[in-house]
Parts: structure tokens; sequence; C-alpha cells
């Protein structure tokens, strides 16, 4: 007799498979539009595969203090089952960034932006839904925050290249890109693809979430001037 399959592992193949589907209508029509995801992101096995994700990250606590310890001693399943129902009703809402400052290795301060445990969890869970979508979109040659890519990946095409006789490496940096990127011109590239108006809604207000540091909030510059 076989042993049964761990819920967890089904749960995990059904997402892949999910998943895999919305590969494979992204990539027969590179011209489509993805209207319908609002009741994607809302899946449990979307939502449990999310707060994996987060728990893996081991991060801190944003702006309402609460930590993963705080949600598994208070109990994840209701978490998880409420915010569900929250997602489903349409009455999420996102709180402001907590943020912080970071040494840099080149020297000077990065500032870190930390949302709340529950966006965290929200944000994975849009990002498992649409990241199948965008990854058709990407160049083979793309391997910046891409899944299943590293900077060793990269490093290895370099090595390759330098084999076959081209010594020439050029590394180009843009300065504090992802602290002044224009949030509009990005959202219009999103728009190419997904059309869901409340999974857009989800997005542009994670983007305009205030940000507190000192106790004061202050709204995103790139969106108000953007």
């Amino acid at each position: 007799m076989e042993e049964p399959i761990p819920a967890r592992v089904r749960g995990m193949k059904s997402l892949e498979a999910f998943q895999a589907s919305l590969y494979r209508a992204a990539k027969a029509d590179r011209g489509r539009k993805f209207y319908t995801l609002h009741d994607k992101i809302c899946r449990i096995d979307v939502l449990q595969e999310a707060w994996r994700r987060v728990k893996e990250n081991n991060g801190a606590a944003g702006v309402d203090g609460q930590t993963i310890e705080d949600i598994e001693r208070s109990g994840l399943e209701q978490f998880l089952t409420e915010l569900q129902s929250e997602l489903q009703a349409g009455t999420y809402r996102v709180q402001c960034v907590r943020r912080v400052f970071i040494p840099k290795r080149s020297g000077g301060m990065r500032p870190l932006g930390i949302p709340t445990v529950k966006d965290r969890v929200v944000q994975q869970a849009v990002r498992l839904v649409i990241e199948p979508i965008f990854e058709e979109d990407f160049q083979d040659f793309s391997y910046g925050y891409r899944p299943g890519r590293s900077t060793m990946h990269a490093a290895l095409q370099v090595f390759k290249w330098l084999n076959y006789g081209l010594t020439t490496v050029i590394d180009v940096d843009i300065q504090s890109f992802f602290d002044h990127v224009n949030h509009r011109k990005l959202l219009s590239f999103v728009m190419e693809r997904v059309v869901d108006g409340y999974v857009l809604g989800l997005i542009k207000a994670w983007l305009r979430a205030g940000v507190v540091h000192l106790r004061k909030i202050r709204a995103s510059y790139e969106w108000v001037t953007g």
C-alpha cells in the first residue's frame, strides 16, 4: 500500500501545476492580458506557500509590531483563514512601511522598508500568481530577481564567454535605482499583462504606502512626483 501524500506536498504540487498553467497561457500569447487574478491570490494553497516564504526570510516586525512568532502563537490557520476572508471581501488594507537604515559595504547607509508580516504574506501571494506570467517576457540573458536564477548563474555565463575569447566585461550599476524608480512607469509595464483591478489596486497601495521613521509618516516621493 502506498503511503498517503502529506497535505503540504499535495498543496505544493497543486500550486506548481497552477503556476505552470499561467506560464503556458502567457507563453502561448505574448499579448495576452490577464483580467481575473483576484480569486487566485485568495487560494489557500497560495497563501500557505506565501507564508512559508515569508517565514523562511525571517524578517522583523513592521509598524504594527507583530512578529512571525506572534502569529504562530496565536494560530497560523486562523491567521491565514482570516486573511483569505479579507482578500475575498476586499477589506484587506495595506499598512505603512517601517523605515530602518543599514550600513552599506561601500560606506554610508541604505534605507530599508519593512512591511508588516501580513502585508508581506499578501505581497508574496501576488508574486506567486503574477511571476509565472512575467517570467515568459524576460530575455534568456536576464538573471536578476528571477526564480531559479542567481548571481552565480550570471557569473557562469560570463565565464563561458571569456572562454570563447571575449575578454571585455562591462559592470554598470544605477545608483539607488530601487529608491528612485518611477512608480507610474513601473505600473504601466505591469498593466501590459495584468489588468485585474483588484491586483492593480494592491500594487498601487503598496507603492503609495507611507513610510514611518522616527514616528513621522512620509508619502512615497516617487509616486507623488512620478
